[in-house]
């Protein structure tokens, strides 16, 4: 396995996540088949490939007219006002944030 029980347990103490013993086997074949589906593509000759810059080409690279993807809209900036009515349903705000248990004792 590429990947150790140690790992796993580090892993899981880093994000705060109690396993129990089955679940740490688990978790390690689960990381394991990553790993090494990962390996797999690193075997590919990927010399002659180009690198992508741009997951969306141009309508002009693909030979159309010089238009606009119509999936995309512009980016334009919205008021959101939403926050004194969801504050409000909080259990414990201070506005303009949400008051939470503490997470971090380390």
């Amino acid at each position: 396995m590429k990947i150790s029980r140690e790992d796993v347990l580090r892993v899981a103490e880093l994000a705060h996540l109690g396993l129990s013993p089955a679940e740490v086997e688990t978790y390690q074949k689960q990381l394991d088949a990553i790993l090494s589906y990962v390996d797999k593509l690193n075997e590919l000759d990927v010399t002659n490939v180009e690198p992508m810059a741009q997951v969306l080409y141009s309508a002009v690279q693909q030979g159309q007219s010089d238009e606009k993807h119509p999936e995309l809209r512009e980016d334009i900036l919205q008021p959101c006002d939403v926050a004194d009515a969801v504050l409000a349903q909080a259990v414990d705000a201070g506005k303009p944030f949400f008051r939470v248990p503490k997470v971090i004792d380390r």
